[in-house]
């Protein structure tokens, strides 16, 4: 599986504070990223999958929602976040 308890931890820990702090923003919007990537490379060899595609399209909608809330919550930390995943250019 390509996405193991240790991972979670392990991103939860470098971008929420503490592997025990699942419910802050910065924190799935990281696991989330991480998810989109793994779809992304999956979809790119499986261009016809649309179950993946379908659960892609979801989890861009949640991470913008996600990213939407921190923005108009604490802006400082919305683009800490965005700087560190690279997610705009």
């Amino acid at each position: 599986m390509y996405l193991s308890q240790e991972k979670k931890k392990e991103i939860f820990a470098k971008y929420a504070g503490s592997e025990s702090n699942t419910g802050s923003a910065e924190g799935q919007i990281a696991l989330f990223s991480y998810r989109i990537s793994h779809l992304t490379e999956h979809l790119k060899k499986n261009r016809k999958d649309y179950g993946t595609q379908r659960a892609l399209q979801l989890l861009v909608g949640k991470r913008r929602s996600l990213l939407d809330y921190l923005k108009a919550k604490d802006i400082e930390r919305y683009r800490a976040i965005v700087k560190e995943l690279g997610l705009r250019r």
